[in-house]
Order: structure tokens, then C-alpha cells, then sequence
């Protein structure tokens, strides 16, 4: 994980790297993809089953560090281009069909004496050659004050941005964004090919947990890709002009995601951390395990 020395260290780079590279464009080194084809990727990614991934949550809020627990499902399903929504008969779709992964993403943690649960969905092509963009994604938040959800569709070159939030200065929203990547779709961009993550500077939307919990306005920023690849952990870090995520992951198939650290700045400028590390994995069609006899498999992933 980044230490504050280094955190401070990639604020500052980038910083001078947005004065000296402006005119840079971003390496994004896009390619054929080839390992979407193997017979590893098939088998793992095609055998009816879903990647189910929990971590240790340290998440920051109101200036302090709360104990809670995330987690990372990670399936491929058959996805209608036109409505933009699971197929029920993938066979009988023809020419609408395109295959996704799809990430859940959960999160659950308490802040005094109420507690927060919030998800995201990102689905993501996994022909990315042919298909670049990730065409949707949403976002829940649920805590004892009210909740806000927010979902976003890829149209043409824009992606078209629903918001509600029981926040006066929020309400109800609808909006258009230029197309751009998104932070949310990083996750599975590095299950599926993590080479084609960007690198250098380019434009990002950030993620809708971020902006959520922050009330910010939803835009395209100026960010820094680093990637940095090694014997068994490669990494992958966003540098924003106020806040770096870095998401760490193995270095082999299938890349399964080992953890992250997000800092920011919150009130007053002061620097927050949140962090999750990996804990246990379970790999299984969770979506037929729905019985009282099923509910053992929650402690092969440490939940309550």
C-alpha cells in the first residue's frame, strides 16, 4: 500500500506533470485482445460460475476510519445492446447479444450508530477491440438519513446520466457527458485485459461512490495513469489533482484483484484513507445457493 510519504510524492508529481506534459496524450495502449479466446479464459470466465471476492474495509467518513466489508462478484452474462440489460435468452438475441463481465460492488460499514450499504454495477464488453466502452453503469446508497442512486448509459458519443438524492442541493438530475473512460469500469478492465489501461494523462469520470459520498458534480477530470508491473503484484494508479486510487492485483491469470487504497482530501484539506485487502474467495453459482441450506457458504467468505 502507498505510504503518506508516497501518496504526498504522487500529488506532487502530479502536479508538474500536468504543468510539463499538457500536451501529452494518454498511452492507452488499446490492442487486439487475445486472452478473452484462451482455453484458460473460457474456463475460467465460462464455466457458470461467478468470482465472489471479500475484503477488509478500512473506509474513511466524517474524518475518521470505519471497520466494514466489501465485496468484488465478478460474472460474465449475456447482455442486450439495445435495452441495455441482461438477456433472459441470450440464444434467441441474434445481432442484440454482446457478452459483458459484470462487477457487483458492495460495500457495508457503520458510522456511529447507523450503518451504509452501498453497490455498484459496471458492465463491461468483454470484446473490448470491438466494443471500447463500458455501456452502463449504477450505483445505489442506502444509510438511516435516506438513499440516492445514480445510473449511467452509454448513447452514441455521450453518456446519458440519471441521479436521484434525498439531498436538496442533489434532487433529481438528468444530464448528458461527453464519452470518456470511466473509474468505475477499471476494475474489470484490469480482469480482462490490464494492458489496456491507459497510462499517462487523459480524461476519466470519476467513480460514483467518490462522487456520491463527497456531493460532487459528476465530470470528466485530467488524471495520471501509472502502471506498474511486477513479479507477483502489478498496480494500477489513478493520480487526481486532489485524490489517488490504487488498485492492486495479482500479475497473472486471472487477475484477481488483491486490494486498494483511495486518499483524498476531505474538510479542511485533511488527508483520508480508505483500504481494503483481500480476506477469501469463493467461486460458485451463488444465484442457486438461496436456501437456509446455503447459508453456510457465508462464512467461506468471513460475512455475517
Amino acid at each position: 500500500m502507498l505510504s503518506i510519504i508516497l501518496r504526498a510524492a504522487l500529488i506532487s508529481s502530479f502536479l508538474m506533470l500536468s504543468v510539463t506534459s499538457c500536451q501529452k496524450k494518454a498511452n492507452s495502449n488499446h490492442r487486439a485482445i487475445s486472452s478473452v479466446s484462451t482455453p484458460e479464459f473460457a474456463d475460467y470466465w465460462y464455466a457458470g460460475k461467478a468470482e465472489l471476492v471479500s475484503y477488509n474495509l478500512k473506509q474513511s467518513r466524517y474524518g475518521e476510519v470505519h471497520d466494514g466489508k466489501a465485496v468484488l462478484i465478478f460474472v460474465t452474462e449475456p447482455f442486450s445492446k439495445k435495452k441495455q440489460v441482461k438477456l433472459d435468452n441470450g440464444e434467441a438475441a441474434g445481432e442484440d447479444k454482446q457478452t459483458v463481465l459484470k462487477l457487483n460492488f458492495t460495500k457495508k460499514f457503520t458510522t456511529g450508530i447507523y450503518p451504509y450499504s452501498m453497490m455498484l454495477s459496471a458492465f463491461t464488453p468483454v470484446e473490448l477491440n470491438k466494443y471500447p466502452n463500458t455501456p452502463k453503469v449504477t450505483m445505489s446508497s442506502q444509510e438511516w438519513c435516506g438513499h440516492v442512486f445514480s445510473q449511467m448509459n452509454l448513447k452514441k458519443n455521450e453518456y446519458e446520466l440519471a441521479s436521484y438524492s434525498y439531498f436538496e442541493q442533489e434532487g433529481d438530475a438528468n444530464f448528458n457527458l461527453d464519452k470518456a473512460l470511466l473509474e468505475d469500469e477499471l476494475w474489470n478492465r484490469i480482469r480482462l485485459d490490464y494492458k489496456s489501461l491507459p497510462t499517462g494523462e487523459f480524461d476519466i469520470i470519476p467513480g460514483l461512490f467518490h462522487t456520491r459520498l463527497l456531493h460532487k458534480n459528476l465530470k470528466a477530470v485530467k488524471v495520471q495513469g501509472v502502471l506498474e508491473e511486477k513479479d507477483t503484484i502489478n498496480s494500477y494508479t489513478i493520480i487526481y489533482p486532489d485524490r489517488t486510487l490504487k488498485i492492486e492485483f495479482e500479475s497473472t491469470f486471472p487477475y484477481k484483484i488483491l486490494g486498494w487504497e483511495e486518499t483524498f482530501k476531505g474538510i479542511g484539506n485533511k488527508l483520508l484513507t480508505t483500504t481494503a485487502t483481500i480476506d477469501k474467495t469463493l467461486n460458485t453459482d451463488y444465484w442457486s445457493k438461496n436456501n437456509n441450506k446455503d447459508k453456510y457458504l457465508r462464512d467461506s467468505l468471513n460475512l455475517q
